[in-house]
């Protein structure tokens, strides 16, 4: 199968670079079901509120919670490292993850979306991508 050199959606067989795909995701101690999950669980220092967010069915859900929530105060000088190390922890600790984004060559990765989010992603051409950015750096730190 040849790579393109530009992934512009996480859907069909790139899904597994969402933030929704399930899996073991660790965050200060606690185990999430998905990367979604613990970022959401990552906008509150309530250790009651993040152990409820394990719980939550699906990471749409869990994104849902995560808009209503008060956020803690630091949160906009912490969220793109947060975000950094989730998917590191999601594409280290998993093999099978590990090498289908390695598998993804140097192909430019933009999580596009229809949704509006131009800070994460990409959406009518506009966006900083900043969760495709921590992918691609994530895949390159392991190559190494």
């Amino acid at each position: 199968m040849k790579i393109p050199n530009q992934i512009d959606s996480f859907s069909g067989e790139y899904r597994f670079l969402s933030n929704f795909w399930p899996c073991r995701v660790e965050f200060e101690g606690q185990i999430y079901p998905s990367v979604e999950h613990a970022y959401v669980a990552a906008k509150t220092t309530n250790p009651l509120i993040r152990e409820l967010i394990t719980v939550i069915k699906t990471a749409g859900k869990a994104k849902r919670v995560g808009k209503a929530m008060s956020l803690r105060s630091d949160w906009e000088d912490v969220k793109e490292n947060i975000m950094y190390e989730l998917v590191k922890c999601k594409f280290s600790r998993d093999l099978e993850l590990k090498e289908k984004l390695l598998a993804t060559g140097d192909a430019q990765l933009i999580e596009g979306n229809t949704w509006g989010d131009t800070f994460w992603g990409v959406c009518s051409g506009f966006g900083d991508n900043k969760l495709g950015k921590i992918l691609m750096k994530v895949r390159e730190e392991l190559e190494e």
